[in-house]
């Protein structure tokens, strides 16, 4: 499906509303899988068989916004920062000579209401042209935005100062009034423009990491420089110190130490030698090394984190879907309110035309749904960013918000509490045929991607005494070991002490190894705890959150882990299934994510409400878990838990404001107390306090 996805930038929307319209327009086509991103520009919809491409783009066309071609020119002249020039220009004489007329100055050029209409006339073009359209095409799609307002308001002033131009009643002049609101608001899009940039800063630094060129080693000794884009699968690349890596890859020669820490946010640098993959956008601190490009485009890691960034920002919580239901009949509200106001204030509290009038189109310009859709979407572009940056990836905006409620970490021990790295303690043969016992261990485990059995490859290796088995047939049983058959007949099992026919004879071994079930060898592992288990599992405990180990290893070994680290909930021996059942149960009883490697845990993960996954930016990883820590750090996830339980807390802060700001705003314009001008400069100010505070959470400390 994701390659049936079309993406395209869209100009034009500068509030929630116009993206919630956006999506209702093209929703009504028939399009599915409809996401628009006001903040990023961004609108994506799956192909569809009977509407093509150019229909759709004539659609949102006809809605007001413009779909921009990469490939052509870019407008330069009729672009925002233009219009509030041009605006600020011819508003200003008018702004500037309403304050100095009200201290009882009078100039006999600026008291001519034609010199004020030439002055306003421009502006008003301006208005309407950047305005109206919007509105009317919101209007159409049944989601009136923040602009029907701006042009109602605006427009009342400006016929009605026409009204008094050609009736040659001064009083009823307010040209100065339609300009200035024009301006200011123009200016509030400009002030939440440049600040909605800064909420999206993530994707663009992500973006930047990217290398454009790579050192390409030819068959023939050669070196070319080819560019990024071109690379392909199995090229062998030379990168040196100080280089940036091209590509996904795996060494094939050479030794370097390797800064990932704008991909993972480890901070020190890694030793990769021969057989060690390596990420590409990273960067080469120390060494020369010859590499093989085991991924390009879509498929690398690089690429993926900014695609899961970019979904995470598009996806809404709940508390956003709340905001979104009560901006969509705000405005409808507004309008009552402003109609009521001029019809209250005229027939029933007996004030003259022009100040109901005028109270009206305060209640019309002080009004923000704008700060309402943008409590969240900020709030949310900054989180996600600020843990991408930190190598924590969430899928989905949500993602943060159920993340800020979880109750029950759940770990896995053996990759996640531990390190993986397993060490042969003792080795007990039960057969005399020690060689050949070693060389069925090491035939058996190459043939498994279980971290013991990785570890136990590595240690035999140096006991085969040539003795070596190229006849075995292997299978591996999900939950038990590796089986293995030899041209006899002959069932070699190896594995937990599931594969024997008295496990509760199996004493302290961690692996057995059988031949037709009778015991060959058993084999005791030691595996290490790792540095940042215990402060994180005390960080839990003191956050007033349960921790709790389910691991399929023996009890013995879970129990002592568990001791060290200080979780009291064990549950050790469990199948696949079982650990399924284990999370599906705590999950019912309260908010709960599982920590595992993503792989063999896959399907916990997936019933946890949140899966994290501590693989190493592998694509099993990314795609198995909805919080992927890339470094694989534990101390991590405490990061992962402060930043989501701020950005939920922002979130809040900024809904309060919006909606504190509307409660006190529009009474205070109703009953007469707000001149529609600075009416519309709060408005404005109003949008800056809510991305300020979403800006803020970027550096804000986080403890």
């Amino acid at each position: 499906m994701e390659n049936n996805i079309i993406a395209l930038r869209v100009e034009g929307m500068n509030c929630n509303n116009c993206a919630n319209g956006l999506n209702k327009f093209l929703q009504k086509q028939g399009l599915e899988d409809v996401y628009v991103n006001f903040q990023t520009e961004e609108v994506r919809f799956a192909k569809h068989h009977k509407i093509s491409i150019e229909e759709v783009k004539s659609g949102i066309h006809q809605m007001g916004y413009r779909v921009v071609d990469e490939n052509a020119p870019q407008e330069i002249w009729w672009t925002l920062e233009r219009k509030l020039l041009i605006s600020s220009i011819f508003s200003f004489p008018l702004f500037l000579y309403h304050f100095i007329m009200m201290a009882g100055v009078h100039i006999a050029f600026m008291d001519n209401p034609w010199v004020q209409l030439a002055f306003c006339l421009p502006v008003f073009i301006i208005g309407a042209r950047h305005f109206g359209k919007s509105a009317f095409s919101s209007l159409r799609a049944g989601m009136p935005n923040m602009d029907v307002l701006i042009i109602i308001g605006s427009t009342a002033a400006f016929v009605y100062s026409i009204i008094g131009l050609v009736l040659q009643e001064p009083n009823y002049i307010f040209f100065e009034t339609a300009a200035t609101i024009i301006t200011l608001v123009l200016m509030g899009n400009y002030i939440e423009k440049r600040a909605v940039d800064q909420t999206t800063t993530a994707i663009g630094e992500l973006t930047r990491l990217q290398t454009d060129f790579a050192q390409v080693l030819m068959p023939g000794g050669a070196i070319i420089k080819v560019a990024t884009k071109e690379l392909k699968i199995g090229d062998i690349l030379v990168v040196n110190e100080g280089d940036k890596i091209p590509a996904d890859g795996r060494i094939t020669k050479g030794y370097a130490s390797i800064d990932e820490s704008m991909l993972t946010g480890e901070s020190f640098p890694l030793e990769k030698k021969e057989g060690d993959q390596v990420v590409g956008a990273s960067l080469v601190q120390e060494g020369n090394i010859q590499m093989s490009v085991v991924a390009v485009g879509k498929d690398s890691v690089l690429s993926q984190m900014i695609e899961l960034v970019k979904r995470a920002q598009e996806d809404k919580p709940d508390i956003q879907r709340l905001a979104d239901k009560i901006s969509a009949i705000f405005v409808p509200v507004v309008l009552t309110i402003s109609l009521l106001t001029v019809l209250l204030a005229y027939f029933v509290f007996g004030l003259d035309f022009q100040q109901a009038l005028m109270n009206a189109i305060a209640v019309l310009v002080i009004s923000c749904p704008c700060a309402m859709g943008l409590a969240t979407p900020t709030a949310v572009m900054v989180g996600v960013g600020r843990l991408a940056q930190n190598g924590i990836l969430v899928k989905g905006g949500q993602t943060l918000e159920v993340f800020a409620k979880i109750k029950n970490f759940i770990f896995d021990k053996t990759g996640t509490l531990t390190t993986g790295q397993f060490r042969i303690r003792q080795i007990r043969y039960h057969s005399a045929e020690q060689a050949k016992i070693n060389a069925l261990i090491y035939a058996m485990e190459q043939h498994s991607s279980h971290p013991i059995a990785q570890s136990l490859v590595k240690e035999m290796e140096s006991k085969l005494n040539g003795v070596r088995f190229d006849d075995l047939s292997f299978q591996e049983e999900k939950g038990r070991g590796m089986l293995a058959l030899d041209p006899l007949g002959n069932v070699y099992r190896l594995g937990s002490k599931r594969i024997l026919k008295e496990p509760q004879k199996a004493g302290n071994g961690s692996v057995f190894l059988t031949k037709n079930d009778d015991l060959l060898a058993t084999i005791e592992m030691e595996d290490e705890i790792k540095a940042d288990a215990k402060p994180l599992i005390d960080y839990l405990k003191s956050e007033d959150l349960t921790p709790i180990i389910l691991s399929g290893d023996v009890r013995v070994k879970t129990i002592a882990v568990a001791k060290e680290v200080g979780v009291e909930q064990v549950f050790a021996e469990q199948l696949p299934q079982q650990k399924l059942d284990r999370v599906e149960a705590f999950a019912k009883a309260a908010p709960t994510a599982m920590i595992g490697d993503g792989i063999n845990d896959a399907p916990a993960l997936a019933k946890a409400d949140i899966g994290v996954s501590l693989s190493n930016a592998s694509q099993a990883a990314i795609q198995s878990a909805q919080v992927v820590l890339l470094n694989g750090q534990l101390s991590h996830l405490e990061k992962a838990i402060k930043i989501s339980r701020h950005t939920v807390i922002t979130i809040k802060q900024n809904l309060f404001w919006a909606f504190a700001y509307n409660v006190i705003a529009i009474p205070i314009a109703a009953m007469g107390f707000l001149n529609p001008m600075w009416g519309a400069l709060f408005m404005a100010i109003s949008d800056a306090v809510v991305i300020g505070n979403s800006i803020r959470l970027k550096t804000k400390r986080i403890r």
